[in-house]
């Protein structure tokens, strides 16, 4: 069996769900590193250094963000790892992992919701981002998991805050 390091009170669907975030944005990380290594991902290949630098930063980003999910179900959610200079040691305040996780999730609803009617108003038509239907596929199969970003990071951060904000009130029965 999988052995996840999680804290104990954390529900087992929530571990799941924040694994699952940096899992799902690795495929359109690896297709923008493909993109970058030259495979034949695009009808265009991607043109100079600088451009390439963005793409890769961008996957790096990307997964890097996707990550700190798993702030939301680990100890280092709640506690400051001491090897941090300065704030090391210290408790987390549920908001100040709780407001930054739901504005991203925000942004991340509102990129979804720009794709989706890019889509439906045509915008971008004719522009070929791939040039046959092999590389439609594979477009298509490496970015259709980040449409699970947003919901799974709203549904672990509402434990959390459950778990850390609500359970700790004094007015929690």
């Amino acid at each position: 069996m999988l052995k996840i390091d999680a804290l104990p009170d954390v529900p087992r669907w929530a571990v799941l769900a924040a694994h699952a975030v940096p899992l799902a944005t690795l495929p359109s990380g690896l297709w923008r590193v493909a993109l970058v290594a030259g495979l034949p991902v695009t009808a265009e290949p991607q043109q100079g250094v600088g451009e390439a630098v963005y793409i890769l930063m961008l996957s790096l980003v990307s997964e890097g963000l996707a990550l700190l999910t798993l702030g939301l179900v680990r100890g280092w959610g709640e506690v400051v790892p001491g090897w941090l200079p300065v704030i090391g040691g210290r408790t987390v305040r549920p908001l100040a992992a709780v407001v930054p996780a739901l504005l991203g999730a925000t942004g991340l609803f509102a990129i979804v919701g720009w794709a989706f009617y890019a889509q439906a108003a045509g915008l971008g038509e004719g522009q070929g981002v791939t040039d046959s239907a092999a590389q439609s596929a594979l477009l298509i199969a490496c970015y259709t998991p980040l449409l699970a970003w947003p919901p799974l990071l709203v549904a672990v951060t509402v434990a959390y805050y459950r778990r850390r904000a609500v359970t700790a009130s004094p007015l929690a029965a």
